[in-house]
């Protein structure tokens, strides 16, 4: 009897449906809903480059030799006094990993944290690319009722004494994706202190938390943490451009001690010119000011989005007005599948993201997901309008 070349785990590892989906959107004539994509055209590919050629003279042969595995101090630093700044988070040095993104730091929590049969909570509908870095871990997903304001507590206080062996619930609060819905005060208040009565630890995933448009900001989850049970994760894919492939894990020393092992055994280090790169762009530039001018071209695009599904979609067709982040959610009847409805718009060269493969267990066909930062205001419009003739058919 041969035996199979690849690892049981490799049974559960499916490939990602916005990876293989973007595949098709990279066609120019295509109008994309799917990615979240950033706008390339905010990008400062210039200061970028600037300051590439100074470290490169400067400081040239630290920044293409090998590093600490933690990441470079000085932008680690930085990192914990913008969490203090921005978020009310007061992380110091030691609790702090450079990690490729914050994918890196999805799987290397799966790795270090997760056992078979371990249950993991989430929100319901979740984000994709956490769905998928934990599943080759073969945990227990346990899917936890959410509205507008986040998860409901007394349902997630349910699953919690149902579960036989919760590790952590994964979150993200501000501006979810796919939802684009952020967590009130009160559910994030109520969230620690059930985590705090089960002793199991939280992973807040927030990649779109500067990326607010209008209101007031909201306390991180980790701001709320006096028990060391908040594993935080950012990066400046969003913030600043994702190609640098750099974000964090901030958690108490003794939550990062593991992940700082499995990163030395997964790829040493980040790259050190990237890390260097940000810290002097952060040094020479203002990030606020930066973060500041996307805000307002994302805002215009949320609001050309939002204005054209009120204008052309029926009533019974329900969407969210996201208040920050790339992201916007639609409900569609029930009995409408939106892969078939993909099928569909991928013939007329418009593309989105069908909602069910965001659910970890129950996958509801009748919601996909619309990103607007990405798109000219006009690409949107036409996009919507090619929606629209397609539901209507």
């Amino acid at each position: 009897m041969q035996r199979s070349l690849f690892s049981q785990r490799m049974q559960n590892i499916r490939a990602s449906e916005i990876r293989e989906l973007l595949k098709v959107t990279e066609q120019p004539e295509i109008i994309s809903f799917a990615g979240g994509l950033p706008a390339p055209e905010l990008f400062p590919a210039r200061e970028l480059a600037a300051l590439t050629e100074e470290i490169l003279l400067k400081q040239g042969t630290r920044a293409l030799q090998y590093s600490t595995t933690e990441g470079y101090t000085p932008l680690r630093k930085k990192i914990c006094e913008r969490m203090q700044k921005v978020l009310n988070a007061t992380v110091n040095l030691e609790e702090t990993l450079i990690t490729c993104g914050s994918q890196q730091a999805l799987d290397f929590i799966g790795k270090a944290f997760l056992d078979k049969g371990d249950e993991v909570l989430m929100e319901s509908p979740s984000y994709l690319g956490a769905i998928n870095a934990f599943r080759a871990y073969e945990p227990k997903f346990v899917e936890v009722a959410t509205d507008h304001e986040g998860m409901i507590p007394e349902a997630l206080e349910e699953a919690l004494k149902n579960a036989r062996r919760p590790k952590f619930i994964y979150v993200v609060p501000d501006f979810q994706n796919p939802t684009g819905r952020t967590w009130s005060l009160a559910r994030r208040e109520a969230l620690v202190r059930l985590t705090e009565k089960y002793e199991v630890l939280i992973v807040e995933d927030n990649p779109y938390g500067e990326l607010r448009f209008e209101g007031e900001q909201i306390p991180a989850v980790k701001s709320l943490d006096t028990h060391g049970r908040v594993l935080y994760l950012g990066t400046f894919s969003k913030t600043l451009c994702p190609g640098m492939r750099i974000g964090w894990i901030a958690a108490a020393h003794h939550l990062i001690e593991p992940l700082v092992l499995i990163k030395q055994g997964a790829d040493l280090h980040s790259s050190t010119l990237s890390q260097m790169q940000i810290n002097l762009f952060m040094e020479r530039y203002n990030l606020d000011d930066h973060i500041q001018s996307i805000r307002e071209v994302y805002r215009r695009r949320r609001d050309t989005l939002i204005d054209a599904m009120e204008q052309r979609f029926d009533d019974n067709i329900r969407f969210t007005r996201p208040s920050g982040g790339l992201f916007s959610w639609i409900e569609l009847p029930e009995g409408r599948d939106s892969r078939v409805l993909l099928e569909k718009a991928i013939g007329q060269k418009v593309a989105f993201v069908p909602g069910g493969s965001f659910y970890p267990c129950a996958p509801k066909h009748n919601t996909l997901r619309l990103n607007f930062s990405n798109m000219p205001e006009h690409r949107i419009v036409e996009g919507v309008e090619r929606l629209e003739m397609l539901l209507n058919t």
